[in-house]
C-alpha cells in the first residue's frame, strides 16, 4: 500500500492504496463519487470517463499510480455554484438520456471535446465521440446537445471578452 495524493474536482485527497488499483475504484469507493460508472472494465465503452489534464480519460484502466498530483474532474465537478455546466444543460434541453448509463462518459467526453475544439463540425463530433458507446443509440441527440453547448459556450466567451467576435 502507498499513500497517493490526487486533486479531484478542486479538492485534494490522500488515499492509501495498492498502486495498481484503477482510478475508478478510488473515485467510487473511497471518494464516494458516482458519476463515473463501471461499464466494460476494458476502457472501451466510456462509462467511466473523467477529465485528467484536459483529456477524456478512461478511469477503469488508469492505475492510481498514474494520477499522482493530477487534476481530475468528474461529472460531479462540472457544475459551479449550483449552475449546471453548458454541456449538462444541453443534455437536459435536448433530452439526450434514455437509460442514462452511458451519460457520464458522453458528457465528460463532450466537455473535453469542446475544450479543445470549441466549434466542432458534425464530422469532428462523430470522430471525437466515436469511442463512447450508447446502447440506446441516442447519438443524434448527443450531437445536437454538443452543438447547443458549443453555441452557449461561445456566446459566454464573447460576452466575457475572452474571444473575438468572428464574422
Amino acid at each position: 500500500m502507498s499513500a497517493i495524493t490526487l486533486k479531484v474536482n478542486g479538492r485534494t485527497h490522500t488515499v492509501d492504496v495498492d498502486l495498481a488499483t484503477p482510478l475508478l475504484y478510488i473515485l467510487r469507493n473511497d471518494l464516494d463519487l458516482h458519476g463515473p460508472r463501471f461499464g466494460c472494465g476494458l476502457g472501451q465503452c466510456g462509462a467511466c470517463t473523467v477529465i485528467m489534464k484536459g483529456v477524456a480519460t478512461r478511469s477503469c484502466i488508469t492505475p492510481i499510480a498514474a494520477v499522482q498530483g493530477a487534476e481530475i474532474t468528474t461529472l460531479e465537478g462540472l457544475a459551479k455554484d449550483g449552475k449546471l455546466h453548458p454541456v449538462q444543460q444541453a443534455w437536459i434541453d435536448e433530452q439526450v438520456p434514455q437509460c442514462g448509463f452511458c451519460q457520464n462518459g458522453q458528457i465528460m467526453t463532450s466537455k473535453a471535446l469542446l475544450d479543445r475544439n470549441p466549434n466542432p463540425t458534425d464530422e469532428e463530433i462523430r470522430k471525437g465521440m466515436a469511442g463512447t458507446l450508447c446502447r440506446c443509440m441516442t447519438y443524434y441527440r448527443v450531437q445536437a446537445a454538443i452543438k447547443r453547448a458549443a453555441k452557449v459556450m461561445s456566446a459566454a466567451r464573447v460576452a466575457s471578452g475572452n474571444e473575438e467576435v468572428r464574422a
